[in-house]
């Protein structure tokens, strides 16, 4: 199955006592630490990797608008350097941010491709805080989970 559009992971709870499985999982998709998001499309595998770690991660469908705000206010090169538009196209086949933030939503392109970019995002925590509780599901009135559409609010708290 192939994949068909772009998903943002944000890590919500922390590394207390969790199950080794669990922590694993988190270590393959980069979510080190509360806070942090990725880009990963929706194939079968990282699906089954996000129902798995459902309870400590929101998750749900970004546009492309979205990942270009993230590029340009979170994207981080080697030694903590702001990614630019004169960086890209001096060191990738992209032209700008905006190019590139097309590429990466139509899944033409990943955030590897770009030279020394970390592919880590790293958040603040949400202004004026969570609306309810880390601890309980989206569908509950929580934070955690799948939120599709709605995960850009949450993301927008957080820049």
């Amino acid at each position: 199955m192939e994949a068909t559009k772009v998903l943002s992971v944000i890590r919500i709870r922390g590394t207390v006592d969790l199950n080794y499985e669990i922590e694993d999982t988190m270590k393959m998709l980069r979510l080190h630490k509360p806070n942090h998001l990725i880009l990963i499309d929706d194939r079968p595998s990282y699906i089954k990797m996000l129902h798995k770690i459902n309870n400590y991660v929101a998750w749900g469908e970004i546009s492309a608008e979205m990942i270009e705000r993230l590029l340009r206010e979170k994207g981080r090169l080697k030694g903590n350097k702001p990614l630019t538009d004169e960086y890209l196209k001096n060191n990738s086949e992209f032209k700008s941010i905006t190019e590139l933030a097309k590429k990466i939503y139509e899944l033409k392109a990943k955030i590897t491709d770009i030279k020394d970019l970390k592919p880590v995002f790293r958040l603040h925590p949400p202004t004026g805080g969570f609306k309810n509780s880390k601890k309980k599901p989206y569908s509950l009135g929580g934070v955690l989970g799948y939120h599709g559409k709605e995960i850009e609010a949450l993301i927008n708290k957080m820049l």
